[in-house]
């Protein structure tokens, strides 16, 4: 039993040590998936900007397409007046002359103003673009690193999976199936170590007679408290 209370003790160390790389894995993903978040809102940012501009750019085509209306329809207008007889007609078409400029002085206005915006949203899309390309070679970069880093925790886990097969095949299954149990209802931590009368685990104190029973190493105890395996680890005497 004393080996298999020291085999669990070497599980321990193994599995949280595993723990700790996992989670300095996610860690790493985590930060991954934060750079593509940040690229693909950045990239969002500037093509809602693009279709700004694409929206106005129509808006801005569309009055140039009235002005144009507008413009034949004066020549046409102004084409007729040599050909009415009446003062009546005269007056009519004068007037239907002189409401086409006023449309026509409106438009104008108008396209100005989307040119003026057009020009202002194309210069923000300039430097959107500038700083959404230099995101993507930093994102690249760091993200080209993160996967090194990646790569290498998981060569650390291979090689610790590696040592824990071995460590448990060292182990009746009836402690690693126990052993497991605890480690799920304990937050990962199945082995404590019990040292001056107390575990280590939940900083409760032992019976005293199954602290004494623990030096011998004849049995598996575990803490009446917390339920987790107790292990001695004994200094060495000194010479």
């Amino acid at each position: 039993m004393r080996k298999n209370l020291q085999l669990l003790g070497q599980l321990q160390g193994i599995d949280l040590k595993i723990d700790g790389i996992l989670g300095e894995k996610q860690a790493l993903l985590e930060r991954i998936a934060t750079l593509d978040q940040q690229l693909a809102a950045a990239a969002s940012t500037l093509a809602d900007k693009q279709g700004e501009q694409t929206s106005l750019e129509e808006e801005r085509k569309s009055l140039e397409e009235g002005l144009a209306t507008e413009t034949e329809n004066i020549k046409r207008s102004e084409g007729h007046l040599r050909e009415i007889k009446t003062q009546k007609e005269y007056q009519a078409v004068s007037k239907e002359i002189a409401t086409a400029k006023k449309l026509i002085g409106e438009l104008e206005e108008q396209i100005l103003q989307k040119i003026g915006q057009i020009d202002g949203i194309r210069e923000e899309a300039v430097g959107l673009e500038t700083n959404l390309q230099e995101l993507q070679r930093n994102v690249a970069s760091q993200a080209e690193e993160f996967q090194v880093q990646v790569a290498r925790l998981d060569a650390e886990i291979a090689g610790e999976n590696a040592t824990r097969e071995a460590t448990v095949k060292g182990l009746p299954a009836s402690v690693v199936k126990r052993y497991t149990m605890l480690r799920e209802q304990r937050r990962g931590v199945a082995v404590v170590e019990a040292k001056d009368g107390c575990c280590l685990g939940c900083n409760m104190n032992i019976p005293p007679q199954m602290y004494n029973t623990l030096f011998r190493g004849t049995e598996l105890i575990t803490c009446p408290h917390c339920q987790r395996v107790l292990i001695l680890r004994q200094e060495p005497a000194e010479k």
